[in-house]
């Protein structure tokens, strides 16, 4: 892992080089870190180059004060990209993750070759929501809300058969710093493209969990309805896809890149 120092903030990344001619760029979810596409790296490191980074606000990257957006979040994958000299890549997000690359989608269509918006919205939940979480986990702390996100992220079959992985997942959850969790909440709560992703023109593979009540198959389908060049794969799960049905979520994200 590196951290570099970027003109707003200081990021955490890891960028397996592998010397492919495409480079795929993961993008976390709330109260998650890059650790999250571990099980990715291996299918996709014989095809493709693999950069991961943590959410600012998230992970060891900084956790800058104040609220954020995702404007912001989107910037600081620009300047990552500048500063390791990528001019184009795949990006792949998911959830928030998600929402920043519909923000590139919109606003740096020259800096990507495809794009993948994983289990998310053009908005995702509404301000009443994230206030109320917001203000929960001010007073309690994210342990107040773990059994809630286990909920919302894995499906009760996943739960009872991956135990040890899904607590694992969920400690990195609890690890989130406090106030970048809370900062990205603020930037969840005020994202809302439905007015400007129709002009995503770039080649989209928007992939939904038919079991994701945050965001559901209806949104993909909405996405895929506003998206010019797009499809819409779904996958058994809950929230977090890549990891209940990794295998084939990685597939997915080879055939699309390489068609």
């Amino acid at each position: 892992m590196s951290k570099i120092k970027l003109q707003h903030t200081t990021l955490n990344y890891v960028f397996d080089d592998f010397k492919k001619e495409q480079t795929i760029l993961f993008s976390n979810s709330l109260g998650t870190d890059l650790t999250m596409w571990d099980k990715q790296v291996e299918l996709l490191g014989a095809e493709f180059n693999i950069l991961r980074y943590d959410t600012r606000g998230h992970g060891k990257s900084e956790v800058p004060a104040g609220e954020y957006s995702i404007e912001m979040l989107g910037k600081d994958v620009l300047d990552l990209l500048d500063y390791l000299k990528i001019q184009k890549v795949n990006f792949c997000g998911l959830s928030i993750g998600g929402l920043t690359g519909q923000w590139l989608g919109i606003h740096a269509p020259e800096r990507l070759n495809k794009l993948i918006l994983c289990n998310t919205a053009v908005k995702i939940g509404n301000a009443e929501g994230w206030n109320s979480r917001i203000e929960a986990v001010q007073k309690n702390g994210l342990d107040s809300i773990v059994s809630g996100t286990q909920e919302r992220w894995f499906t009760p079959e996943f739960v009872a058969e991956n135990k040890d992985e899904v607590d694992a997942v969920l400690v990195k959850f609890v690890q989130t710093p406090l106030a970048g969790y809370i900062s990205c909440c603020a930037a969840v709560r005020d994202a809302d493209f439905t007015a400007e992703v129709s002009k995503i023109s770039v080649p989209t593979l928007i992939i939904s969990g038919t079991e994701d009540a945050v965001t559901t198959i209806k949104d993909g389908g909405f996405l895929m309805g506003k998206i010019p060049n797009s499809l819409l794969a779904a996958l058994k799960t809950a929230h977090i896809s890549n990891i209940e049905k990794a295998d084939d979520f990685t597939k997915l994200l080879i055939e699309f890149i390489k068609n």
